[in-house]
């Protein structure tokens, strides 16, 4: 057992034999070194969503500053592993995320359909809650976009028809969204729609309906999208 040895100005420890060893040195972990490593963790949930990509370039951000002030404050910081791990994670999902949703945006769209996105069909702030212009010019034609089914919307475990709503907040909490945030999808094919929090991607017929229609659980709506594709 190593004991400390008295009367001494500087600590040092001395082995059992009296043999006297290295100094003790205290070194702390980098902060930024265990940032950047969870931050890349996180960060591979900017494979499912673009949104996140975010998240692996504050892990490459934190690697940098870590393995930087390790280097400078060797004496004092630890932690270079935690930094190299963040840092070559962190990287590897800024590269593969990006392309792979680029990928998919460039790709997702069925031919013959137009990409149209929710803020085109909702009426602006303050305005009267009725069909922009924009909306009642594509009514009529073939429409891919994408948004979230509304819980309260669903007749059973599986549905044929259902509402679409732009946002995830209003699709976990199940509000009433205004008239015009809403779409009541009619699935043409053999596929069924069951209750999800996650995006789904639909292309089909777009309709404006010129008076209120009536849906369960819900206020109305005025749009309507006989729908082809359901993913």
């Amino acid at each position: 057992m190593l004991k400390p040895t008295e009367n001494s100005a500087e600590p040092f420890f001395q082995s059992n034999d009296g043999g006297l060893t290295e100094d003790f040195a205290y070194r702390a972990v980098s902060r930024a070194a265990v940032l950047s490593t969870a931050f890349s963790v996180i960060g591979l949930l900017s494979w499912i969503s673009p949104l996140l990509v975010v998240i692996p370039l504050l892990a490459v951000v934190f690697g940098f500053v870590g393995l930087s002030k390790i280097k400078r404050y060797s004496s004092e910081l630890t932690g270079r592993v935690w930094a190299i791990v963040g840092l070559v994670l962190g990287l590897s999902m800024l590269i593969a995320a990006p392309v792979k949703h680029g990928y998919i945006y460039m790709t997702e769209v069925p031919e013959g359909f137009e990409r149209v996105s929710f803020s085109v069909l909702k009426s602006p702030t303050g305005a009267p809650d009725f069909p922009t212009p924009a909306a009642m010019e594509l009514s009529g034609k073939k429409i891919f976009l994408k948004g979230y089914i509304h819980p309260t919307s669903l007749s059973g475990m599986s549905a044929k028809t259902f509402v679409l709503v732009p946002d995830w907040a209003t699709c976990c909490f199940g509000t009433q969204p205004p008239l015009t945030h809403m779409i009541e999808v009619r699935l043409v094919n053999e596929k069924f729609a069951q209750k999800s929090f996650r995006q789904h991607s639909l292309a089909g017929t777009f309709e404006v309906i010129p008076y209120k229609k009536q849906v369960d659980g819900l206020d109305g709506v005025y749009y309507l999208l006989e729908a082809e594709h359901f993913k």
